[in-house]
């Protein structure tokens, strides 16, 4: 069964390639010109996610799909990787793959050149795991010498997010110098 955050991670991922979502049963379109807000979705998407439950909109689909997206949080659906694109769809709980995919239309994708969509990500949570895989690579004595260089015994992990970029760029310089050890 596909949980509603794997229907909701479905939109999120399509309406960043700029498909749409029929309400009132096609009768108009919406699309969030910001999807996500820094770790989480954007207010405006979170204002759609609720206008397409709302039993007012009548069904409601994602443009150029078939299935209904009250449809797709039943028990009957899943939402796999599509073979050709490994973007999120909609497939039959018994194995069957859906007619199309969304990306049949879309003559530039999948497309390597541009930013994958994604779901909202948290700069801490990404900081925390870097550090403890440096940490753990310190504990190996792999890159020994280069981490105990450091005066910090143990990364800290910044507690605000404002000058994330340049503590990832720091991180990355230590990662880069540890491989080269």
């Amino acid at each position: 069964m596909a949980s509603e955050q794997q229907v909701k991670r479905y939109l999120a991922y399509w309406f960043q390639l700029g498909k749409k979502v029929l309400i009132h049963n096609g009768d108009s379109a919406v699309l969030p010109q910001s999807v996500i807000a820094g770790d989480r979705y954007s207010e405006e998407f979170e204002k759609i996610w609720q206008l397409i439950l709302s039993p007012e909109s009548g069904d409601c689909y994602l443009e150029a799909t078939n299935e209904r997206i009250a449809e797709l949080l039943t028990p009957k659906w899943l939402i796999e990787p599509c073979v050709r694109c490994d973007m999120p769809v909609p497939m039959i709980n018994i194995g069957l793959p859906p007619e199309l995919c969304p990306c049949n239309d879309l003559p530039t994708w999948p497309n390597t050149e541009i930013p994958a969509p994604r779901e909202p990500i948290s700069n801490q949570t990404q900081l925390r795991e870097i550090r403890d895989r440096l940490n753990q690579a310190k504990g190996k004595g792999k890159a020994q010498e280069d981490l105990s260089a450091s005066r910090d015994t143990e990364l800290p992990i910044p507690h605000n997010t404002i000058n994330s970029h340049g503590r990832l760029n720091e991180i990355w310089l230590r990662l880069n110098e540890a491989k080269k050890i």
